[in-house]
């Protein structure tokens, strides 16, 4: 099975591919589609959305997992980061992947087991269960591999069950 994992933005959408046979997962790439400051917001999602197009036809997946939103202080940038992650699930909805969402709790569940994880420990835990030699950059690319590896863990599991 080969997830694509997503951790939204507008300015950065971090993405990690991991592939997963017979109880071995493993990355198969990883990086960010970035957009630039300063473009008005209809073109950066335009911008987006073609090239998740193009990652998702290069990577070809059986499954993405997207992080779900959270934010409890600037509800513009959550707005925008909103409208990001939509044309991500349009991407995929159109590419004909399925789409599974994952809490930032249940990230840190299925990669560290703790729910109050620091960041850090994430992105740590994250490395060493990919067998990486560093940490993935950018951190959005860190975070995607973890929501990748969420839902390789979930899919795994009988009770489990990211929302689709």
């Amino acid at each position: 099975m080969v997830v694509l994992g997503i951790d939204p933005g507008y300015a950065i959408v971090g993405y990690g591919a991991i592939e997963q046979t017979r109880g071995r997962t493993r990355a198969l790439g990883y990086g960010a589609i970035t957009t630039k400051a300063g473009v008005p917001l209809p073109d950066r999602l335009s911008e987006i959305y073609r090239d998740m197009l193009e990652l998702l036809s290069r990577v070809r997946p059986d499954a993405a997992a997207v992080e779900e939103l959270f934010f409890n202080t600037n509800v513009t940038t959550g707005i925008a980061v909103a409208h990001a992650r939509g044309v991500i699930v349009l991407a995929c909805a159109q590419s004909g992947v399925p789409v599974f969402q994952y809490t930032p709790l249940q990230v840190k569940m299925a990669v560290v087991g703790y729910g109050r994880a620091e960041k850090k420990q994430v992105m740590e835990m994250t490395r060493i269960m990919l067998g990486l030699d560093k940490m993935p950059r950018p951190d959005d690319a860190a975070d995607a591999l973890a929501v990748a590896l969420c839902h390789a863990h979930t899919a795994q599991s009988l009770v489990g069950g990211g929302r689709k």
